[in-house]
């Protein structure tokens, strides 16, 4: 009897537990149909730039399909772009960094707003300030570090600004301790996942965002050049792919990005390895181009320089598989610039590895069933649609330098031994006159 009454309540129990299944069941099917809901009224609610248009455009291209109307309409947007950032060349490398932070600060606008609109936050208290607060903090940590690097000799001689250097990192870590406190004393308990999430949110659109651009405006101090080859080969990628994909694309690359191709990813490709060795054979022959961005104190101003082996001509002999053809056409021995080298390292990761970023932004697009980030550049889209690559490209570029191109400079050796005691200072003033006397370097000076 009792083996039967065990027998009874297990299956009791057994069909309990069913029922919690199939019950769990229904409530994640319910959610699941509560969530393609929400996504499908997020997606209306934020704006979406490929489909706004300027009105005359609109009434001039009314006659064309919509495929070509968005061909002209991108051309025209596309060309204007180039022509504002040859303009901010132009302006030299003050009007590049404000560009730069401007375009961080709009990437960062319309990467919060979808976090805010995901989560429904708009009546909590203090939330978005909290957002734009972090993002003060965070850029005033990089860009004075960035100070520091480059201008911390000018910036010591200043007596109330040394205050500033000395501590830098320990204010920078007092006011993010500000703005974490402010977080946890504005948590509602109603709200303490969303809450959460934006928190989280914001922190990796300040990682994707805000680290980004201070390695940006660092590839700018180490010369013009590192800025625009990059940059150049990312936007030539971004046009050819188009265009190759637009007249030949006919084989998917990538389920994330439907209307990307091989065509269009091999035709970019080439283009940009070309493209990338033709722009840095002529970038190479002018020194503004060329010359790390460094303060000279002697002078009071931006130090001129002696363009280094990297840019100027030098003689190469073909590898033995390439002779052959350089027989052909009467050529033992070429001459290049070894900066040439390194775009090939640069031309191949934009072209291969930078359109990943697209790829990234596509796939969180399509999460929240979005076509775009914002709507600002007709055509388009956001800000953040035409600098996804851009982002990732901008840390190799930084990665490459340090790791092949950089070497120490008097200037940031200064920096670092202006901030030693003062007999520390003297300690290593002396070791140093001892080792040039050993070396007879010093009586050497006239």
């Amino acid at each position: 009897m009792s083996e039967i009454r065990q027998r009874r309540g297990d299956g009791d129990g057994n069909q309990k537990i069913e029922a919690a299944v199939e019950s769990d069941h229904v409530d994640s099917e319910e959610e699941k149909v509560l969530e393609e809901k929400y996504v499908d009224e997020l997606a209306k609610s934020l704006p979406q730039g490929t489909d706004k248009t300027p009105e005359i455009l609109d009434s001039a291209l009314s006659g064309l399909s919509t495929r070509w109307r968005n061909w002209v309409i991108r051309g025209i947007f596309t060309w204007l772009m180039i022509g504002g950032f040859c303009l901010l060349i132009y302006g030299g490398p003050l009007a590049l960094m404000i560009t730069v932070l401007c375009v961080q600060v709009k990437c960062f606008e319309e990467i919060i707003n979808i976090g805010y609109a995901v989560y429904r936050v708009h009546g909590l208290p203090w939330f978005r300030s909290l957002s734009w607060y972090f993002l003060l903090t965070s850029n005033y940590f990089f860009y004075g570090e960035n100070l520091i690097d480059y201008f911390g000799v000018v910036i010591n001689r200043t007596d109330y600004l040394k205050f500033l250097v000395t501590y830098h990192r320990f204010i920078s870590f007092s006011l993010y301790c500000v703005g974490f406190v402010w977080f946890v004393l504005s948590l509602v308990k109603r709200y303490y996942m969303r809450q959460f999430s934006l928190f989280a949110w914001t922190h990796v659109a300040l990682l994707i965002v805000v680290t980004q651009s201070y390695l940006i405006i660092q590839n700018i101090f180490e010369g013009l050049i590192w800025f625009i080859v990059p940059v150049s080969m990312i936007i030539c990628n971004d046009v050819m792919a188009y265009v190759f994909g637009f007249f030949f694309g006919k084989t998917p690359l990538i389920k994330l990005s439907p209307k990307k191709t091989w065509e269009g990813f091999i035709g970019g490709g080439i283009s940009t390895v070309i493209f990338g060795l033709g722009l840095s054979y002529i970038m190479s022959q002018y020194p503004y181009l060329v010359c790390p961005i460094e303060y000279s104190e002697s002078v009071g101003r931006m130090m001129d320089c002696e363009p280094s082996l990297l840019f100027r001509l030098q003689e190469y002999t073909p590898p033995q598989f390439l002779q052959p053809v350089m027989k052909v056409i009467g050529m033992d021995k070429f001459n290049m610039y070894p900066f040439m080298i390194h775009s090939l390292f640069l031309s191949t990761f934009s072209s291969v590895i930078g359109p990943f970023g697209g790829f990234f932004a596509s796939g969180f697009k399509r999460a929240f069933k979005i076509k775009d980030f914002g709507d600002v550049i007709p055509g388009h889209g956001g800000i953040m649609d035409r600098f996804d690559c851009q982002f990732l490209m901008a840390t190799f570029v930084n990665v490459y330098i340090t790791s092949f191109i950089r070497t120490a400079t008097p200037q940031k050796l200064l920096q670092q031994v202006y901030n030693l005691k003062p007999e520390q200072q003297l300690q290593m003033f002396y070791a140093l006159k001892e080792s040039l006397e050993h070396r007879n370097i010093l009586n050497a000076i006239p």
